[in-house]
């Protein structure tokens, strides 16, 4: 029994953490508002030390994976239905989540955008900001928040060079493998303070916006549990269906309540990953499909995180006044959340890239992150059952379409 609260704690005590320190912070923004400007420093310490950490992290993290990959030409159509797939699914689920939105869209307090987005700028003509999003014209500035879509490029780019080098390129790979490691501890170490930080910046906005932002954030997240809910539900049941009929249905409700349970009790993906392998084979998926597609997803394929991905820039959005809706904001906002499905998995509170990329291809305030980091943080049990569980039907795809080689 000691031992089952315990892992429940080391589970889900960032969720009850942070819940305690935006309760605290509540409490303080409601009977105590003449206060919390003294308090919003602890929450800017806090989005800064984040900043400051995240960019050099996303850099590591993405070069170590690129220059990490092994050449398998015997898994080349594999790998490449399962590329297809993942995109497909990530794209779908964002989408879905898209039309969610509109036609249950979230009021904003009347109060709260002026509040935010004072600090706005954003006069370049679109030849600009295209050039801007992949490229910058000096190096120091691929080190800032505002750049870091072409951070990822450039990033991209240092990985495929690092492979071409051969051993010549071996040293540096190992420093990049070292500071990645590195960084993923710091990024631990600081997010250790994250209840107290976003607390003091919930007591802020609440003392300054009023109790009505307590509405205001329960929509999204009952919008975001009720649209996973029917999106595995529906959604996986199609591709169920897709795989192999009715059989396929029957055996995904069969297989699925294992893996679903394991995501829920552990809100880890890695730690669901064992068991959705197993799950998918006895479902008949090809071991050898399996092995490969589950284990690989786990890293870069995320149903429930391109979920949360739109909602948070949704949310970020309706705090700031604009239209979502705009055929270019929505480009952009699935451009964001492929990004963040195939670079986050593999980061401790990877989700947080989705914030600075978001803040540098939108060119919004960072007052924004507090708000998307708790939706983010709440809504993750439902997100690891989607990303995990999600897998699971990417190797019955797969394994649809490269039966004849591996069956």
């Amino acid at each position: 029994m000691e031992r089952m609260k315990s892992s429940f704690w080391n589970n889900y005590s960032n969720i009850i953490l942070l819940l305690i320190g935006i309760f605290i912070g509540s409490l303080v923004g409601i009977f105590a508002p003449d206060f919390v400007t003294y308090l919003k420093p602890i929450g800017d310490i806090f989005l800064n030390l984040l900043f400051v950490t995240v960019i050099p992290l996303v850099f590591f993290a993405i070069v170590s994976a690129i220059s990490g990959i092994e050449q398998q030409n015997q898994l080349g159509k594999i790998i490449g239905t399962m590329a297809l797939t993942f995109l497909s699914f990530i794209l779908i689920s964002a989408t879905f989540c898209i039309i969610m939105v509109y036609f249950f869209p979230t009021e904003t307090p009347k109060n709260i955008s002026e509040t935010i987005s004072e600090n706005l700028q954003n006069n370049a003509n679109i030849n600009d900001q295209i050039v801007g999003f992949f490229t910058v014209s000096e190096f120091y500035h691929l080190f800032s928040r505002q750049n870091m879509l072409a951070l990822l490029v450039f990033s991209f780019l240092v990985g495929i060079s690092i492979r071409k080098s051969g051993e010549k390129g071996k040293l540096f790979q190992n420093f990049i493998l070292s500071g990645n490691e590195v960084m993923k501890q710091l990024l631990l170490l600081i997010m250790k303070i994250a209840p107290i930080g976003l607390g003091a910046y919930f007591a802020y906005q609440v003392g300054t916006i009023g109790p009505q932002l307590f509405g205001f954030y329960a929509k999204p997240l009952g919008l975001y549990y009720i649209a996973g809910t029917i999106y595995f539900i529906i959604f996986f049941s199609l591709y169920a269906f897709i795989w192999k009929g009715g059989n396929g249905v029957k055996a995904f409700w069969k297989e699925s309540l294992l893996p679903t349970a394991t995501a829920i009790s552990t809100c880890s993906s890695l730690a669901t990953m064992p068991v959705a392998i197993e799950s998918a084979k006895r479902m008949g998926v090809p071991a050898s499909i399996a092995n490969v597609v589950i284990p690989i997803g786990t890293t870069i394929h995320k149903n429930g995180s391109s979920i949360s991905s739109i909602i948070k820039i949704y949310v970020a959005f309706q705090l700031l006044g604009w239209n979502f809706f705009e055929p270019m904001n929505l480009i952009m906002a699935l451009g964001i959340t492929v990004f963040v499905s195939a670079v986050a998995g593999g980061i401790p509170n990877g989700g947080y890239i989705g914030e600075m990329l978001m803040i540098s291809v939108y060119k919004i305030p960072p007052d924004v992150v507090p708000a998307v980091i708790i939706i983010g943080t709440l809504v993750d049990p439902l997100a690891t059952v989607l990303n995990s569980v999600g897998n699971i039907l990417a190797s019955m795809i797969v394994s649809k379409f490269v039966k004849t080689e591996t069956a």
